[in-house]
């Protein structure tokens, strides 16, 4: 079998640089999957940086518990080139997609079916090794999801933006079918978002992002309406052409995307966060009750969603977001563009 190459994390605050060892061997159910694509999302740069702002000089450390070198990246798709001994063998040759979200199996999120959400997760390129690699270790073949007739390219973020937004889109329930829906945010959440929305609901959401190109794209695909929240009179035209929000995606997760949203709402209304940029929002508590509001956390998606999420992307032949393909040691280069805000849509790393 040929070297493992990787995109190594070595150094937090620093550039990622290439490793070289032997690719691990698949022991009772563990699945070796050789990576064909790879997507390269904000998380990462996080992760990278070692830390999650919390507003001010706070910050949120998540450098520990992590063995360097250490492989980025949890939007994989790839081909099942071995498997352990008590693995299917027949899995062998599968192009799958991977469910990066693994839990620990045994609390109670797990059990009840929220890998996602559990504490003591092995979460593909968050607490284990990830897909900016040739090859990744899976622990069972249950978390590889047949994408036929997808491209990779497609497939792989599906498995966290894709999944990211539909989760969040869920937790709406029929809010959407009762008024327009509002995104904050149009990277590759944000664009998903967009596609999903305009496959569950009747209504096309309205946008909102600082950056004119992805405002654009975001029209091009299919947004009724797109605005700038940095400009005074965004809010006001959002509630001179529509009216209170009841239903709004904050894929941004920033004080002033939340600012934004929460002086759009309506009575009822409610606001999803699955952003992750940082800084300290506050609101008045009586507004809870005042306005019926409600702010919600979500992370990702369960298994369950992920299955429901590729059907429903087949079966509504949901298109691609904007893609570039990049190679895998450009990833630095990818992560660079990521920051500086230079990338519509999703970048994919072909390996």
């Amino acid at each position: 079998m040929n070297q493992m190459r990787r995109q190594s994390l070595v150094a937090y605050g620093q550039a990622l640089q290439e490793t070289v060892i032997d690719p691990p061997q698949p022991q009772g159910h563990e699945v070796l999957v050789r990576i064909e694509r790879c997507g390269v999302c904000h998380s990462d740069l996080h992760l990278q940086d070692g830390y999650f702002s919390l507003g001010g000089d706070k910050k949120l450390d998540v450098s520990s518990g992590r063995t360097l070198p250490f492989t980025l990246g949890h939007e994989i798709a790839g081909v099942v080139e071995t498997t352990g001994p008590e693995a299917d063998a027949a899995a062998v040759g599968r192009r799958v997609a991977v469910y990066p979200w693994i839990g620990c199996g045994t609390c109670k999120s797990c059990i009840g079916g929220e890998e996602n959400l559990c504490s003591n997760h092995r979460h593909l390129g968050i607490a284990v090794d990830g897909g900016f690699a040739t090859h990744v270790l899976v622990p069972h073949s249950r978390y590889l999801l047949d994408f036929a007739p997808l491209a990779p390219d497609f497939a792989g973020p599906l498995m966290c933006s894709g999944l990211t937004a539909y989760g969040a889109l869920k937790r709406h329930a029929n809010r959407p079918e009762r008024g327009p829906l509002l995104l904050i945010g149009l990277g590759g959440v944000g664009m998903m978002g967009l596609a999903i929305a305009r496959a569950l609901f009747r209504t096309p959401p309205i946008v909102a992002d600082i950056d004119a190109d992805k405002r654009q794209a975001a029209l091009a695909a299919g947004a009724a309406q797109a605005y700038d929240p940095s400009d005074p009179q965004a809010r006001k035209a959002i509630m001179s052409a529509i009216g209170g929000l009841l239903a709004v995606c904050d894929f941004v997760g920033s004080d002033k995307s939340l600012q934004f949203a929460s002086g759009l709402l309506a009575r009822g209304g409610k606001i999803v966060v699955t952003g992750l940029l940082g800084g300290n929002f506050s609101i008045a508590a009586a507004m809870f009750g005042i306005k019926a509001m409600t702010i919600e956390g979500t992370l990702t998606g369960t298994l369950d969603e992920a299955r429901e999420l590729l059907d429903l992307v087949r079966g509504k032949n949901i298109a691609p977001i904007p893609t570039r393909g990049r190679p895998l040691n450009e990833a630095q280069g990818a992560l660079d563009d990521l920051r500086a805000g230079r990338v519509v849509g999703r970048t994919v790393l072909s390996i």
